[in-house]
């Protein structure tokens, strides 16, 4: 008995064991192979490092800016020859010159000492001037009326040498404020028909405005197949209803005029007295000033 119960113990203990006991170590589990990770990380900086050297096709390269320089498109309108946006075109269409050599690249940098010659022209920039003029009548934005009416150029002789224009027009019954500049780019921002700057005139009619054409002019109304938006029309406080006030975007002049005589109404007097937030306050008749620093600023801004 003793011996089988042993032998039992024994055979017990062999089919118990799944699998001989070894002292060999175990090898190690191999670890999960992080390359992916690094790819990744190395094209980023691959990515990044091409951004850095590639360069845009037209643009120039960066370098220390040196004092007093001016970008090529902006010194060119500085000039008055034309507007940045379209200095531009003449700068890609290659027919600028710096020290006489064809610049293409946009964001080209001229140097104080530099010659840009511009359409076979050499330039010579000058410095913005803003004024601001209270028109009075008789004198004419146009160039072509004889020597009956003079030009409101006489009426700011003298105020600067820069080659400036008047923005908008006005015609000899006109008066009013009336800005003059050699800044291209802001003359064509406010007679471009989609800026948004507020005028307001003050219209002297023939006769009494009726209460429902005041209406349909508030409404809005279309002229030559174009849709004329009016701001605001009203009635003058302590004046005739012949005397109007109208607020509206346009600074044609001619469209105010348009608007009465749409209406059957002869328009005998039209006086601006805003522009763009400009007023006539200390600005007699036929007087001129400069514009202040904040006031150029509000205008670029409108």
């Amino acid at each position: 008995m003793n011996n089988k119960e042993g032998n039992n113990k024994k055979s017990g203990a062999r089919a118990n064991s799944s699998r001989p006991s070894s002292n060999k170590p175990k090898p190690a589990m191999q670890k999960r192979a992080q390359g992916p990770k690094k790819v990744k990380v190395t094209t980023k900086v691959a990515e990044v490092a091409t951004d850095k050297v590639e360069k845009k096709p037209n643009q120039a390269p960066k370098r220390p800016k040196v004092k007093d320089e001016i970008r090529l498109n902006k010194y060119i309108a500085n000039s008055g020859a034309c507007s940045r946006r379209d200095a531009d075109i003449y700068i890609q269409s290659g027919t600028v010159k710096v020290n006489g050599i064809p610049v293409t690249e946009m964001g080209y940098m001229v140097k104080p000492g530099d010659v840009v010659n511009f359409d076979g022209s050499t330039l010579t920039p000058e410095k913005k001037v803003y004024i601001l003029l209270n028109k009075p009548k008789n004198f004419t934005t146009a160039m072509d009326e004889g020597q009956e009416y003079r030009n409101v150029l006489e009426l700011v002789k003298g105020s600067t040498t820069a080659k400036i224009g008047a923005v908008g027009r006005m015609d000899k019954n006109t008066t009013g404020l009336l800005l003059f500049t050699n800044d291209t780019d802001m003359i064509r921002k406010f007679t471009l028909p989609s800026q948004k700057s507020s005028k307001i005139y003050q219209v002297s009619l023939d006769k009494n405005l009726k209460f429902e054409d005041l209406e349909k002019i508030n409404k809005g109304l279309t002229l030559d197949g174009h849709r004329v938006f009016v701001e605001d029309v009203s009635y003058i406080d302590g004046e005739a209803k012949s005397e109007i006030g109208l607020q509206l975007r346009s600074s044609n002049v001619k469209v105010v005029r348009n608007i009465f005589e749409h209406f059957s109404y002869d328009v005998l007097r039209i006086d601006r007295v805003s522009f763009a937030g400009l007023t006539k306050k200390n600005l007699p008749r036929g007087n001129w000033r400069l514009l202040t620093d904040q006031e150029i600023i509000n205008l670029k801004n409108v």
